[in-house]
């Protein structure tokens, strides 16, 4: 049995890169981009007016001029026009490139319009106010988004104004999500008194969507040849293969048996963790498959997802570990055994920017309800029993912040 820090660095050792894929713009959100953004022009294009208004030469407006008459309206949109004579203005919409022969906007708040002549009411205003010049953000040739970058919203919005249809990204990872045993059944069945339904796959599933990552299911029960014809048809078909189930100490749990009779190295079985102990990672060579196989308790099939498989994710679409998260403990709490424990949080923001994590516990690795109000795991480190109030711990959410 190994320490967490073990697992974790074996683990990542096993990253992979699995290629890339062009993809269509709206596609790419939550992707890792392979190629960097630049400018493809000036940012912002052309000289942009920032607010509806009049758009006057300002040596006019210095020397005195209050009264200016208007030459006609530059909309947004249609091309630059130009101000004839330095005493006259013209009307301007937001968006609208500024016109040539013009420096400065004054909104239409500040501006009286009377017989077709502005009258400017402010006796003292900044020249160039309202105009966002050329290249002012970024120019030609500029880098916006480097290669590498996780794509979001933002990101999306830059591939589209710099005239990028298609996507260069990480390609996911082809996966499938294997449950065992005789005890689960379908969904949409009434199961027996001996009976429970199926959930950690779909858990999982859901999870992994964070990344992209889609998958496929299949259910084996606990029959040895059956689970190694599976087993050895989807090691050929898989980039990842998750199991849940069938891999503590029972005379039924198959799994780590024939995935080493298939070729599957163990690298390592046990962890000393809670939940999750009897945790398997392997990988096949041959095949280039690595193989998560998780305990059958739901939250330590969960826990770990979250803690070991997401991170490798991460790691492997991108190229780096995704930045840690801490939390302060808000309530001290007290877990005897020599283990790391993952405690179960709900999660609080105070006026002073504190990340609060308050401890629901649960009744153990087979209490999944419990899930449903907490949002995160926190790592309380083995080696000591009682963790005090206003201590920081890292931190493993499965919620999104919502804001």
């Amino acid at each position: 049995m190994i320490g967490i820090e073990e697992a974790t660095r074996i683990v990542f050792s096993r990253c992979r890169d699995w290629g890339n894929e062009f993809v269509p713009l709206p596609e790419a959100l939550g992707r890792v981009l392979k190629e960097p953004l630049l400018a493809d022009r000036d940012f912002p294009p052309y000289t942009r007016v920032t607010m509806d208004g009049i758009a006057i030469d300002f040596r006019s407006y210095a020397a005195g001029q209050r009264n200016f008459p208007i030459q006609g309206l530059q909309a947004a949109g249609s091309p630059q026009m130009e101000l004839k004579n330095p005493k006259h203005c013209l009307e301007v919409m937001t968006g609208a490139v500024l016109p040539k022969g013009t420096d400065t906007v004054i909104p239409y708040e500040e501006v009286e319009l009377r017989d077709g002549v502005a009258i400017v009411i402010p006796d003292s205003f900044k020249q160039g106010k309202n105009a966002h010049q050329q290249g002012l953000n970024r120019k030609q040739g500029d880098l916006i988004v480097p290669f590498g970058k996780w794509i979001s919203a933002a990101e999306l919005g830059v591939a589209a104004t710099v005239g990028k249809s298609r996507l260069k990204v990480a390609k996911l990872p082809a996966v499938c999500i294997i449950t065992t045993g005789d005890e689960l059944v379908e969904v949409d069945e009434t199961p027996l008194p001996h009976q429970i339904r199926k959930s950690n796959a779909y858990s999982v599933q859901a999870l992994l969507r964070a990344y992209g990552v889609e998958s496929d299911l299949r259910h084996i029960y606990d029959e040895r040849e059956e689970i190694r014809r599976v087993l050895s048809a989807c090691l050929e078909q898989y980039d990842i293969l998750v199991l849940s189930g069938g891999v503590s100490k029972g005379k039924l749990d198959f799994i780590p048996g024939v995935l080493e009779e298939l070729g599957v190295e163990k690298l390592f079985h046990r962890v000393k963790q809670r939940p999750g102990k009897p945790f398997w990672f392997g990988e096949s060579r041959k095949n280039n498959t690595v193989v998560f196989a998780l305990p059958g308790n739901p939250v330590s099939s969960f826990m770990c997802t979250r803690r070991y498989l997401m991170p490798f994710l991460h790691k492997s679409l991108s190229g780096q570990e995704a930045p840690p998260v801490y939390a302060r403990l808000a309530e001290s709490f007290t877990f005897k055994p020599d283990l790391t424990y993952f405690l179960q949080v709900s999660l609080e923001s105070t006026a002073e920017g504190v990340l609060l994590a308050r401890p629901v516990p649960g009744k153990g690795s087979g209490d999944l309800a419990n899930l449903c109000d907490a949002e995160a795991f926190l790592e309380l480190p083995a080696g000591r029993e009682q963790f005090v109030a206003g201590e920081h711990f890292r931190l493993w959410g499965f919620r999104p912040l919502k804001n």
